[in-house]
């Protein structure tokens, strides 16, 4: 079942300890932008799963990102959200796969979720049950001209 939450409202996000997020919801909107972006667009044709992966986690952020608590520069002074900013904390691996995590994995979940049940992990038949009967043998050969 797909559960709707019609409010839209943004929400926070707890990253890591002392680090929050208010991050808009995760709509189609949002994901076709992100999709769309220059830096996404922009990469080589031969780039890695893990370049795409990254791009997209700051594509998405960027749009995301409403506020942020815990976040200053290198004298501890507290920052605004800027995308430069957001581009810098996705580069910290705990913040990124936390980022993944509690939020774009959400959208991809509810994506799978759609079809109401997954395939198998060998094929959408792979766990079906046989409803004919077993052949008796082998069936002949057709003749050949």
């Amino acid at each position: 079942m797909i559960r709707l939450n019609l409010t839209a409202t943004p929400q926070w996000l707890d990253l890591a300890p002392g680090l929050r997020l208010l991050v808009a919801p995760l709509t189609t909107a949002l994901m076709v932008s992100a999709r769309a972006d220059p830096a996404i667009e922009g990469l080589p044709d031969g780039a890695s799963q893990e370049e795409l992966a990254l791009a997209m986690a700051k594509a998405v952020a960027r749009r995301a990102v409403l506020d942020w608590k815990g976040v200053g520069d290198d004298a501890g002074n507290i920052v605004p959200v800027t995308p430069e900013g957001i581009d810098a904390l996705l580069e910290i691996w705990p913040v990124f796969e936390a980022f993944q995590t509690q939020y774009v994995a959400r959208g991809l979940i509810l994506d799978a979720e759609k079809n109401v049940s997954a395939p198998s992990p060998s094929g959408p038949s792979a766990a079906a049950t046989g409803t004919a009967r077993p052949v008796r043998g082998a069936a002949p050969t057709a003749p050949q001209d």
